[in-house]
């Protein structure tokens, strides 16, 4: 193919008037035009255009693979919009974008804030749990939003999570003839954005950034990894952004929502049907509920079908047969052990296959009568073996 069938072309609320020249003549060119009925308004392509189906599929733009089509998206394609999820689909030399300024950019500008310093989040069709790990004192946070009533049951949130502090302006339409951008109020126009400045929220607000959050912090009914422990684990497990955790034993969640906290993406297994809940309600509440899938079953069997892992992580029920499983992969593998038995097959495996094995023994101070004494934890046999 001498150049690309397919033409990305990002558009805002001015239309027309806002786009370039290589964009207008990639959209004159154009046999077919997909995008929402407001970019097919703004673009005036008239019975050229194609509006996407509901729900939102690509298989009749890849129908037409060779013709000259065009497709309409906001303003940056590749930043929460369509671009990628094409892409995705094609070659490099099929398809060509014209980007304009995002959204975000817009919002950004008109706030008077540097876009590198800010979290930019696409919240259309994601709860607002997902601000959760970027609300802080200071935070500066721009998020698209679903309709012209998110603004008002976004501030409804923020009060809920005490940061009723937040100052929230809201951005109507931005770069057209009817953009506007001030307070929350009633009847604002879509497509909306919001920017959450946190300058007034108090000292110590918002989560706090080191693994072992507080164990208070999570639905947990007992089933947890004590917090100084889960420091620990998180530490031998070494998260980097992007790898796969397999949490075997999940419990509450408490180890897959730390690791997806650092940027992971983790599969948390789980054979008792009443801890779904609990993993379910933690990957919610911290935000990260796209970064973890649950899965009801008791390893190894449950192990099958599932994408390679970067780490493995065995809470306290290991068995010599989900170690046969999960050793010839080519992961990182932390093992905790607080029975006997399991200590002794944790033993075993370090003698065999070396890496780290560690006793773990806590204490806290807790009143003795009249006065104080040290409360031991249970000891905790933990090792660890590198990829």
């Amino acid at each position: 193919m001498s150049e690309p069938w397919l033409s990305i072309i990002g558009l805002n609320e001015d239309g027309l008037p806002g786009l370039g020249a290589a964009s207008r003549k990639a959209l004159e060119d154009a046999r077919i035009v997909f995008g929402g009925p407001r970019h097919l308004a703004l673009a005036k392509v008239g019975a050229r255009g194609r509006e996407w189906p509901v729900p939102f599929d690509l298989a009749p733009i890849l129908a037409l693979r060779g013709e000259r089509v065009a497709m309409l998206t906001s303003g940056d394609p590749f930043w929460f919009g369509a671009g990628g999820s094409i892409a995705a689909h094609l070659d490099p030399s099929e398809w060509r974008a014209f980007p304009v300024a995002g959204v975000f950019s817009l919002a950004a500008a008109r706030m008077g804030w540097r876009l590198e310093h800010c979290a930019t989040l696409g919240l259309h069709a994601a709860p607002f749990a997902q601000l959760r790990p970027h609300l802080h004192r200071g935070c500066r946070i721009i998020a698209t939003l679903r309709d012209g009533n998110a603004p008002a049951a976004l501030a409804e949130w923020l009060r809920d999570m005490g940061a009723n502090a937040a100052r929230l302006t809201v951005l109507e339409r931005l770069s057209g003839p009817r953009e506007r951008v001030g307070p929350l109020r009633d009847g604002h126009e879509a497509p909306v954005a919001v920017a959450i400045d946190g300058d007034d929220l108090p000292a110590g607000f918002g989560l706090p950034m080191a693994a072992g959050r507080a164990d208070e912090l999570f639905d947990h009914r007992g089933q947890i990894t004590k917090s100084p422990v889960r420091a620990m684990t998180l530490a031998a497990l070494a998260p980097r952004p992007g790898e796969l955790l397999w949490d075997i034993g999940g419990g509450s969640g408490s180890i897959s929502v730390e690791w997806a906290l650092a940027g992971g993406r983790a599969i948390c297994i789980e054979p008792r049907e009443d801890r779904l809940d609990l993993i379910r309600s933690n990957r919610d509440r911290f935000g990260v509920a796209q970064r973890i899938e649950v899965v009801q079953g008791a390893a190894p069997d449950a192990l099958r079908d599932l994408p390679a892992p970067d780490a493995i992580f065995v809470g306290g029920g290991g068995s010599a047969g989900l170690f046969d499983a999960i050793l010839p992969l080519p992961a990182r593998i932390v093992a905790n052990a607080v029975t006997l038995e399991t200590e002794s097959l944790l033993a075993t495996l370090h003698a065999r296959h070396g890496g780290s094995l560690t006793r773990i023994a806590l204490s806290e101070a807790a009143p003795l009568g009249g006065m104080r004494g040290w409360q031991p934890a249970r000891p905790v046999t933990q090792w660890s073996r590198p990829a």
